[in-house]
């Protein structure tokens, strides 16, 4: 399932919003985020799938600048992947319940180093609605907060509750 749309975001125009149900591992855009522990541990949730796909040598490379606090965000290669980059933004210190207020860092974090890094296209999952607990409406409204940019965004969700709960505040 797909949706798409052009969206204002705290009065800017983004260049293009997309929502899928599906496997972001498959993006063939610049980069993934994988909302990330801060010792960029690749061994559960989303990042450890990362991790299977892409080969360990993104969680070497992404170990290599740790520790990396909620709000900031660092890049490695794909290793496998379709796309070119993983940006690594931690949602969380270690794996654990965390506060909605991190997916916006951790989004905002993602998004800014992007357009640092002059990417065209990005897809973020559902940051912080695994491991972290995180609702899906409150992610949504955490992460639309954030995204104010004119990179092409693409968000992944994993589940029809998901698409739901982003459809209603995207």
């Amino acid at each position: 399932m797909r949706a798409r749309w052009r969206e204002t975001v705290n009065n800017r125009v983004m260049v293009a919003m997309k929502l899928i149900l599906g496997d972001i591992t498959t993006f063939k855009g610049d980069a993934i985020v994988n909302p990330a522990n801060s010792y960029l541990s690749m061994g559960g949730g989303l990042a450890l799938t990362i991790k299977k796909k892409a080969g360990p040598e993104v969680e070497e490379e992404a170990r290599q600048h740790t520790f990396v606090p909620v709000g900031e965000a660092v890049a490695t290669s794909a290793g496998n992947l379709p796309c070119e980059h993983v940006i690594h933004a931690p949602t969380m210190k270690v794996p654990e319940r965390i506060p909605p207020e991190n997916v916006f860092l951790a989004t905002r974090a993602a998004v800014k180093l992007a357009e640092e890094m002059r990417l065209k296209s990005v897809a973020l999952p559902a940051m912080g609605c695994g491991v972290g607990g995180v609702p899906y409406g409150e992610a949504a409204r955490q992460m639309k907060r954030a995204l104010n940019t004119g990179i092409d965004v693409t968000i992944y969700v994993s589940s029809e509750a998901a698409m739901t709960a982003f459809k209603q505040t995207f």
